[in-house]
């Protein structure tokens, strides 16, 4: 079954600056991408500063309920939790959303994280899907990322499919690695290899091919830096890009990643992650 997939930080559906409305624009925005499942980061659950001051215009209810179209299910993971409002983490989706629960990753005082997990039935298959927004800080990260492998192996059979998306703030890529290693997951542009300089041309000559980078999408305006992903489990990447320029620069200071995936029958899902395994060197870790 083919599925398109998003991941998107929308920056609480305001303007980078001077927090002007973009709420609207980012509905018309998702609702043309016509995606089946959407994670999204930043996702203001209330926010009576700014209702207040966008009196006319602003959605009554939660951005994910709003932004979630007829058609479509949404869960939201409420993290950081102020006098005059929240937000978090959403999931948007055309399927069904059988369970939701927030696990929260809080590293310290200053940032509250949390990881959305939802299941939804597709095609005869339970696919788990994680929505994430790791920290700012490098430590925090690691200690994020380890939580959600942990939060994947006690939530999640060994052999089920997997989505896992969000802005992993990771602009080293410096977590990619251990992910795929333990859940058996590859990120989406791992198979849009290119050839990006002397030094991945002698990996390819050595038979290790050009090294592994997954795409720009901050800021928006100009994308230099690595910060948001998808990882996958049981799916077949069919194609994956980052949509950028002027329209989308102007809703939110990080570019949404579309993912076109075909979902493996359930028998082809372990052997998707028994090469991944062997991709990976042979370095994923069991289950404890």
């Amino acid at each position: 079954m083919k599925l398109r997939i998003v991941t998107y930080n929308i920056h609480k559906g305001v303007s980078a600056l001077g927090n002007r409305l973009r709420i609207h624009a980012l509905k018309r925005a998702l609702t043309n991408l016509q995606a089946d499942i959407v994670f999204l980061q930043e996702v203001q659950g209330r926010h009576d500063v700014l209702a207040l001051r966008h009196s006319s215009s602003w959605p009554s209810q939660g951005q994910h309920e709003y932004l979630a179209e007829d058609h479509q299910h949404s869960a939201y993971g409420m993290n950081a939790v102020y006098d005059h409002g929240h937000h978090g983490n959403a999931l948007l989706s055309s399927f069904p959303i059988t369970s939701a629960v927030n696990h929260d990753v809080s590293d310290h005082a200053f940032e509250s994280r949390g990881i959305l997990h939802c299941v939804l039935p597709i095609a005869g298959q339970a696919v788990h899907c994680y929505v994430i927004h790791l920290g700012l800080f490098a430590g925090s990260r690691l200690r994020q990322s380890q939580s959600l492998i942990e939060a994947v192996e006690s939530t999640a059979p060994r052999d089920a499919p997997l989505l896992i998306a969000g802005d992993f703030n990771d602009w080293t890529n410096a977590l990619g690695k251990s992910l795929c290693h333990r859940l058996g997951v590859s990120e989406v542009f791992d198979r849009q290899l290119s050839v990006r300089g002397f030094g991945d041309y002698l990996r390819r000559l050595s038979g290790r091919g050009p090294r592994k980078s997954p795409a720009r999408t901050f800021p928006s305006a100009m994308p230099v830096l690595q910060l948001d992903r998808i990882y996958v489990r049981g799916f077949k990447v069919m194609e994956a890009s980052v949509l950028h320029g002027a329209s989308w620069a102007r809703l939110s200071d990080h570019a949404p990643i579309v993912a076109e995936l075909f979902l493996l029958p359930a028998p082809a899902t372990a052997l998707a992650i028994s090469a991944n395994a062997e991709h990976t060197n042979g370095q994923l870790q069991p289950q404890q």
